[in-house]
């Protein structure tokens, strides 16, 4: 889940752990069959994703167009199964062991792309403040934009 922010800043335990300024906050959802290559794929297609303003106020502008930030942010609540009862089940979200690795992955890709990339914490509970500007949301699914 992408939101494109004006600001957003993640805090766990009243201490921010990531802020950024203009940039996406990204909700990272993670699946069993996630792997190393789907992350890069989908971290190149964000980086891609042109939603950002231009001069004429037509969405078509990157991330590295507007010298954006990213804030990275796991989240396996987004594979929330609610289709039975009124509790959400999560067994289609990644193991927490495999999810955390590709999770660090992620941020050290993102690292080597975007010269602004902060994030929160790895299984903890956080606090999430942002200004989603637009508001601007778009869904990434690797089922969607990648052929297994």
């Amino acid at each position: 889940m992408v939101q494109r922010v004006k600001y957003a800043k993640v805090s766990v335990e009243g201490k921010t752990t990531g802020e950024i300024e203009q940039g996406f906050l990204v909700l990272l959802g993670i699946a069993p069959e996630d792997t190393q290559e789907i992350m890069e794929k989908m971290v190149d297609k964000l980086l891609r994703l042109r939603i950002f303003s231009d001069e004429n106020d037509k969405i078509n502008l990157s991330l590295s167009d507007v010298g954006g930030s990213l804030l990275l942010v796991s989240q396996f609540t987004l594979y929330a199964d609610c289709r039975k009862g009124n509790r959400p089940s999560f067994v289609h979200a990644a193991p927490p062991a495999q999810a955390e690795a590709l999770y660090e992955s992620c941020k050290a890709y993102c690292r080597e792309r975007v010269p602004v990339v902060e994030s929160g914490i790895f299984g903890a509970d956080m606090q999430v403040e942002l200004c989603n500007d637009g508001p601007f949301t778009v869904m990434l699914d690797s089922d969607e934009i990648i052929k297994r």
